[in-house]
């Protein structure tokens, strides 16, 4: 079964809907490759999809094992490369601070979010730098 549907909308942008609940992402391309750079460009969604899936598999594992996750939150910004155009790098800021975790569980934590289905799915020339402040 089809995850999403893509349609070209012109103007460089898309909509992208996701089949089970309806849910639309719009996308342009970046103004540094002539869009409008008013929505999220699909690099920005790679980049994104990083650090959310990061959280998500960190609140899966929090809720299976009976630990507090009450504050997740990330900054990511992306680097571009060109020639060919790329994501070259990926940096998240991972605040999880106020969650009451000891050492152990930050450990634990840490190595949960890194092991996500996206972090595996990434190139492994894109350099990736995660930041994590408990």
């Amino acid at each position: 079964m089809a995850t999403s549907k893509v349609k070209y909308s012109g103007d460089l942008r898309t909509e992208c809907t996701h089949l089970a609940s309806g849910s639309v992402i719009f996308t342009d391309a970046p103004t540094d490759n002539k869009g409008k750079g008013e929505k999220f460009s699909p690099t920005d969604l790679v980049a994104t999809a990083y650090a959310s899936c990061m959280l998500t598999i960190i609140g899966i594992h929090c809720q299976e094992n009976g630990i507090n996750f009450s504050h997740g939150e990330a900054e990511v910004s992306k680097i571009m490369a060109s020639s060919p155009r790329r994501i070259s790098g990926i940096t998240i800021e991972m605040d999880l601070r106020g969650n009451g975790w000891d050492e152990e569980t930050i450990q634990r934590i840490i190595r949960v979010a890194e092991a996500c289905p996206v972090a595996k799915s990434v190139h492994p020339e894109i350099t990736i730098d995660i930041r994590y402040h408990v």
